[in-house]
């Protein structure tokens, strides 16, 4: 009676976990297009209050934070070398070189841009990345240094690297205290995983438990219909961003960090983070010159958020999957392997004591 009610149970199974597991980067991409999804059409239902507006629309930022503290509690010590060589190779490749690029372009063709793309939008388009997808992607394929390298995001998701170059012209100021709050939570993490091996263990879920929830909120900002209608141009420009910036940062990982057949990885950092939605107003708030960019520019950066987060991990899987390398790295593989040996199990009974046989004794026998 007992296995007939397991079998059943396993017959309604729907494996909603692996199946997002199954798509690159799908813990993070699936629950954002349903946020946006349910954000544009639905959000009345989101505004409900209490716990269900709380968790579902507005949880993403401390759900980050949250996961950029647990990111730095596996970082040791004495990982602290190359994972600041990793993260800084991210900021110059992902950040640094393309803002350069795109202020270079607006001294020649100034603040409108070119076909119908703003300096604005393109600046804040190229200039971060989306650290919750990079953290879903080099959580499965990645080991501790892509992980901690995790800090090039929390520099570059908001408006800071895009302040700091227009800053460089002379046209906004550096929000230094707002740089520490954001990479603080990262420096407590490692101090606290560092001082208590204990709390590096129980972290270790966290990425897992978190990502789902938090990407549905930031999709729940995305509107789908300003994509549609004025983001045209972002869809193309990330149709762009993705693979260029992906492959200034493969350069960095393949030639500056060596990692030879996991240099693939770097394409996941070609993104355009969530967060980056909101950099236009809030550099126009600063400047008022940038004001007449903010509505198109604003459509812009949703769209190759949306378009960046879908490909960027598609193209890093195909380049991994073609140097072999498409496999969960050496520490993520002992984990699951450890976790499998520590599965409990039942043993099969002797005949005749009216329990049946489990695992391979049981499939023997049907």
């Amino acid at each position: 009676m007992a296995s007939d009610v397991h079998r059943s149970r396993n017959k309604f199974h729907i494996p909603l976990f692996d199946g997002m597991n199954k798509v690159p980067g799908g813990l993070m991409l699936i629950p954002l297009i349903l946020g946006s999804i349910i954000g544009t059409f639905f959000m009345p239902a989101l505004e409900i209050g209490s716990f269900t507006t709380a968790l579902f629309k507005d949880s993403a930022l401390p759900l980050i934070a949250l996961l950029i503290f647990a990111t730095g509690t596996q970082v040791s010590i004495r990982s602290t070398g190359p994972v600041l060589a990793h993260a800084g190779t991210i900021l110059v490749m992902k950040s640094f070189v393309p803002a350069a690029l795109v202020i270079l372009l607006g001294l020649w063709v100034g603040l409108d841009g070119v076909l119908g793309v703003s300096i604005l939008a393109l600046l804040v388009i190229l200039d971060n990345s989306n650290g919750g997808l990079w953290l879903a992607f080099t959580g499965r394929y990645g080991d501790h240094r892509d992980r901690g390298a995790y800090m090039a995001s929390a520099v570059n998701d908001g408006p800071f690297v895009s302040m700091l170059f227009l800053g460089v012209s002379g046209l906004a100021d550096i929000p230094l205290l707002a740089l520490v709050a954001a990479i603080l939570p990262f420096f407590l993490g490692m101090l606290v995983g560092n001082l208590d091996d204990k709390w590096r263990q129980v972290m270790v879920p966290v990425p897992n438990i978190v990502i789902p929830f938090f990407a549905f909120a930031l999709g729940t900002g995305i509107d789908l219909t300003a994509v549609v209608t004025g983001g045209a141009q972002g869809l193309v420009v990330g149709l762009i961003a993705a693979p260029f910036t992906g492959f200034l940062v493969y350069l960095g990982y393949k030639f500056i960090l060596r990692r030879g057949g996991k240099s693939g990885i770097g394409f996941a950092a070609g993104t355009t983070a969530g967060n980056a939605i909101a950099t236009p107003a809030v550099i126009a708030q600063i400047d008022s010159s940038f004001a007449p960019y903010v509505e198109a520019a604003t459509a812009q950066v949703a769209a190759s958020a949306l378009i960046t987060a879908i490909i960027a991990p598609v193209i890093a899987s195909f380049v991994l999957k073609r140097a072999g390398e498409l496999k969960p790295a050496d520490d993520i593989a002992a984990a699951e392997a450890a976790t499998a040996t520590e599965a409990p199990t039942e043993s099969p009974r002797a005949p005749g004591t009216g329990a049946e046989p489990s695992g391979p004794a049981a499939a023997e026998k049907q």
